[in-house]
């Protein structure tokens, strides 16, 4: 059984820090980049940041570049969202999803196509 599941949401302070964690398994791990992903009331769904397992190449959104950091640990089979200097703009719900590793992009991860597998999401909320 597939199974992706995020986890390290919470509530925090403008200017604070979250770790994201996306604890896999079922499928092949290295095989493939995984996404995190974000959607906040209202708004539709957007990738922000994007890991190649295999060979560590990361992406980010522009709207959190310089401020998140995506990172693997192929022996736990488990991805990390680092977010530094939230913002109440950050606030929103965190997925993470097997990406086939062709579309290991910001922009290609968006299509639902490339998104093999989702996990449910943990809040994350800011305040001003």
């Amino acid at each position: 059984e597939v199974q992706l599941q995020a986890s390290g949401g919470g509530l925090v302070q403008a200017g604070g820090s979250l770790r994201l964690s996306c604890a896999t398994s079922g499928f092949s791990f290295g095989d493939y980049a995984i996404g995190w992903f974000r959607q906040a009331p209202g708004k539709k769904r957007e990738g922000i940041a994007c890991v190649s397992v295999r060979d560590g190449r990361t992406e980010y959104a522009d709207s959190v570049k310089g401020r998140f950091t995506i990172s693997s640990d192929s022996a736990k089979s488990t991805v990390f969202l680092q977010m530094n200097s939230l913002k109440p703009e950050d606030t929103a719900a965190y997925y993470c999803a097997a990406i086939r590793p062709e579309a290991a992009t910001i922009e290609a991860m968006q299509h639902p196509w490339f998104q093999d597998y989702w996990g449910k999401g943990t809040l994350v909320t800011v305040s001003s």
